[in-house]
């Protein structure tokens, strides 16, 4: 194991990381400003996405930031994890700990390039990728972005299906749901087959 220093850099919820070439490995994640606020003001901190290098055989590290606004809980298609991307979908905290809405960020150009706001009075909880396809069959961002979605002023939850490839995030689909769903985060889609592999043979 090998450490590296990286002064001012806060990490938490790491977005993924790969092997640029033999000696770099490329880290994205979000820096956490006003960490030390984390626990009691949440509302103060501000979460920047970065791209990290981190060069092993000069034991150097270079940042580059990626995103302006403030930006936690993001997703990936889940196919691409330990390989380079270019599509990360990430909350849009306004301000921490709600989740007001979803941003599509592209790694490539340093930059959003979609972003669907729930509405006033609407927050969502962590946002989740589910690939449309197989990683040999479509291209990375072939799929959906779904989260439960809370309406404060209607008293009112809804799971939300947008589509991660339009320009908007287009909602696809809305389903009201018969109870409120707490804001929450850390959940995982499991497909069908994903579940079939799952169960035990039958002997």
């Amino acid at each position: 194991m090998r450490w590296f220093d990286v002064p001012g850099f806060n990490m938490m919820h790491s977005i993924n990381a790969w092997d640029d070439d033999d000696d770099t490995i490329v880290l994205i994640a979000p820096n956490i400003l006003m960490i030390e606020h984390a626990l009691e003001r949440m509302d103060l901190v501000h979460c920047s996405v970065e791209r990290v290098k981190i060069d092993r055989k000069n034991g150097t590290v270079s940042r580059t930031p990626l995103s302006e606004p403030n930006l936690d809980f993001g997703v990936i298609n889940p196919d691409y994890l330990t390989r380079r991307n270019r599509y990360a979908y990430r909350g849009l905290g306004d301000p921490m700990p709600m989740m007001s809405g979803v941003v599509k960020l592209d790694l490539e150009q340093g930059k959003a390039v979609a972003t669907r706001v729930y509405g006033p009075g609407c927050n969502g909880g962590e946002p989740f990728f589910i690939p449309q396809g197989t990683i040999d069959s479509t291209e990375e961002d072939d799929g959906y972005v779904v989260s439960y979605v809370h309406d404060e002023m209607k008293g009112e939850s809804r799971f939300v299906m947008m589509d991660a490839k339009s320009p908007g995030l287009d909602v696809v689909a809305s389903v009201k749901l018969p109870r409120w769903v707490p804001y929450g985060f850390h959940g995982l889609f499991v497909s069908e087959d994903e579940l079939r592999k799952q169960r035990p043979p039958v002997l």
